[in-house]
Order: structure tokens, then C-alpha cells, then sequence
């Protein structure tokens, strides 16, 4: 056979072969979805199981090593921080943020890095939770999980980690509670300043902003003010999150069916096109008190950046934070961008403190396939200096 023949040959059989996987692969993608869903796996204990909120402790039980998405292995570090590191998801978005895939999971990554790995859960809000605001969930329910985590680890001490909400939400709770034993911070793509126009939250405080005049003007005629508007007009249902988060990559969002479809044959890909797409079309019910409270305390008066922010009866002293603290900005974010996320080292009182910027886009930043070497790894080594080290933990 000349060499001709034996490369049509070969090319074939390649043809043949990724025709069968696209075959079984597209069957299950049709009707087997489950089976192609990686999210979720990593194996945790539950240290709190409340009405809405729940608290999370992972470990990595009879592993010695994890392996990441771009094929190399992470041996799993036994000794242990003598810190806990407190992952804080955003409201909106489930769990599996922080724990996408086997190959891409933060959980996974921080627990082989030697940290006592615990997760906030927000739970899933229904129409009963709508009046929910900052205070609740920034204070009561941030509280809470401390208090538990703290009892569980034996540690007083913690840091937290949190991307975009989950970052403003342990601000506002060190802002309130000023807990000297929350040692360090690390805040990835959280909204501080919108008053400077750019960017998709820009935007929508730069409208609210105009809108308020004239609404100001309403209210002194009628009953219609923000303060006794009903927050359940202002919860986002759980749908519209979901188009909110693919918005902010909206040609990504429409690309991605094609690459399904042109790469059917790769088993792996439909996985983790599979599971990336549950995740984002499973987004929570956005409660409409916290809407209500960044509507006026955040778009409207730009509070936050200016260090401090009424939150109930109590106020959130940005202005105040001396817990050591990393920020990041994803480079190509469109809904937190750069200068809005940075204006937190202006804000806060902290001594030990630093802004970088990394690849991605907002989701793209904690999440990507950039993340693990980026985000994932700076804040490791960062933590590691300032998380201590206790006695070899025995698996469980």
C-alpha cells in the first residue's frame, strides 16, 4: 500500500472511530445527562444544616494526589494550616462554583494545599426568603457559619476567601463585626466602586443614579420610595440569574453549542461542556432585600467605596478592616472590571494588603482554565504565610 492510500486509510478509520464516540457520547448528551455531570464530587462533611444556610468541611480521604486539567498531579499536603480557609460563594450560584470539576475544583485544590477547607452554602431561596437583605446574610447567617466552623476546627482564627458577592459579603461582615480573628481576607472580582461608570454594574448604578432625582421627586407626592418598596417586587427569579451570568459572556454562551457539536467525538469536552452548562442553567433565586439594599446603598450612593455603608441598623465600616487582604480583577471583566474591585486598598485601614490582576473574564477569573495557576496559586502561597501550620492531621 503506497503512502497515499495508507493516509486515506488512516484517516478513515479516525473518521469511523470519532463517528461511534459522537454516537454514544450524543445518546447520553440526549438522554443520560447525568451520567456527563462532574460537578459536586469532592467528598464533605456537613458541620451545619440550618433552615437556608449550611456549612461545609471537605477532605480528600484515601487520595494522595489530585490531578489538574492541564495533566499534571498536585500531591495532597497532609500537615495541615493551622488555619481554616472559609470558601464564601456568591448568592445566586450553587456550590458547585468552587467545585466545577475533579480536574478543576478549588475545594480540591486548597485541601492538597494543606488547608482545613470549609464552604458558606446559601441554600436555595423560594419567594418566603425574598425579604432577606445584606444584614441577614452579611451578619446573622456570616455569623453563624463562623461560630460553627470555629467550634468544629478548634480554630479562632480563619481567612476568607470569596469571589464577587462572596468577597463583599465577608467585607461587609468584618466591616460590621470588626472580628479580630479574621486574619486574613481575599476578595476575587468583588464590586466596591460603581461610580465610575464602566463596566455592566457601572452602567446600572450610573442609570439608578439619574433615576434617583426624579424618584426622590415621586415619593415626596406618593408612597412609591425605595425604603417601603416591597422587597419581593426586586427578588430576581431563579432564570433571570441565569441570564444575568451568561450576559456577561454572551458570545461564549452562544459558541459553546457549536463546539458540542463539532467536538461530539470528545468525551471529556461533552463532560465538561455538560457540567459547566448545568451549572449555569441551575442558578439560585437572587433574594429581592439584598437587591434592595445595593440598589440604594451601592448604585445609587456608592457607598462602599466611600467606606462606609448603612446595612439595617447596623453600618458596615469598609474603612475600618485591618485583616490582611489580596484582591484580584479578572482582566476582561465586564460586570466588576478592574477599577471597580481595586478601589478596596484605597478603602480599607489594613496594613498588609495587595491588588493583581488575572486572566478572565467575571466568572472566567475563579473558574477558568487560567484560574488554577493564577488565582488558585497566588492566594495559596498567600495564605500559607499568614496561615501558620499545626500537628499532621489522620484522615477521617
Amino acid at each position: 500500500m503506497n503512502k497515499v492510500s495508507s493516509a486515506i486509510l488512516r484517516r478513515v478509520l479516525l473518521l469511523n472511530k470519532r463517528l461511534a464516540e459522537s454516537t454514544s457520547t450524543g445518546i447520553d448528551w440526549l438522554f443520560n445527562r447525568d451520567t456527563l455531570i462532574q460537578s459536586g464530587r469532592t467528598w464533605f462533611e456537613l458541620v451545619h444544616d440550618g433552615d437556608l444556610m449550611a456549612v461545609r468541611y471537605y477532605e480528600l480521604p484515601g487520595e494522595t494526589e489530585i490531578k489538574m486539567s492541564d495533566g499534571t498531579v498536585m500531591p495532597i499536603r497532609r500537615r495541615k494550616h493551622a488555619m481554616p480557609l472559609v470558601l464564601v460563594p456568591p448568592l445566586g450560584v450553587t456550590t458547585e462554583t468552587f467545585d466545577l470539576l475533579p480536574e478543576r475544583s478549588l475545594v480540591r485544590y486548597m485541601v492538597a494545599a494543606g488547608f482545613k477547607v470549609y464552604l458558606i452554602d446559601w441554600g436555595k431561596p423560594g419567594p418566603q426568603h425574598a425579604h432577606l437583605g445584606l444584614l441577614e446574610y452579611s451578619y446573622d447567617m456570616m455569623g453563624l457559619a463562623l461560630s460553627k466552623i470555629r467550634k468544629h476546627s478548634g480554630s479562632e482564627d480563619v481567612s476568607l476567601m470569596g469571589w464577587c458577592m462572596g468577597g463583599l459579603l465577608s467585607l461587609l461582615y468584618q466591616g460590621q463585626a470588626k472580628d479580630p480573628h479574621v486574619r486574613n481576607i481575599v476578595t476575587v472580582a468583588s464590586p466596591i466602586d460603581l461610580g465610575t461608570g464602566s463596566g455592566v454594574l457601572g452602567a446600572v448604578a450610573s442609570v439608578a443614579q439619574a433615576l434617583d432625582g426624579p424618584a426622590q421627586l415621586l415619593g415626596s407626592y406618593s408612597k412609591l420610595r425605595l425604603n417601603t418598596l416591597d422587597p419581593a417586587l426586586l427578588s430576581l427569579p431563579d432564570w433571570a440569574t441565569t441570564l444575568a451570568f451568561k450576559a456577561t459572556d454572551p458570545i461564549g454562551s452562544v459558541t459553546a453549542y457549536w463546539d458540542l457539536v463539532t467536538r461530539l467525538w470528545d468525551r471529556e469536552f461533552v463532560k465538561s461542556h455538560s457540567t459547566t452548562s448545568d451549572y449555569l442553567n441551575n442558578m439560585r433565586r437572587y433574594p429581592g432585600g439584598v437587591v434592595k439594599d445595593m440598589i440604594k446603598g451601592a448604585a445609587i450612593e456608592n457607598l462602599l467605596a466611600k467606606g462606609k455603608m448603612p446595612i439595617g441598623e447596623k453600618i458596615a465600616e469598609l474603612d475600618s478592616i485591618e485583616s490582611n487582604l489580596l484582591a484580584f480583577a479578572g482582566e476582561s471583566d465586564y460586570l466588576v472590571p478592574v477599577d471597580a474591585a481595586e478601589k478596596i486598598i484605597d478603602v480599607v485601614a489594613s496594613k498588609d494588603k495587595s491588588f493583581r490582576e488575572a486572566p478572565g473574564g467575571h466568572m472566567g477569573v475563579i473558574i477558568g482554565s487560567a484560574a488554577p495557576s493564577m488565582v488558585w496559586q497566588q492566594s495559596a502561597d498567600w495564605l500559607k504565610k499568614r496561615s501558620g501550620l499545626v500537628k499532621l492531621v489522620a484522615e477521617k
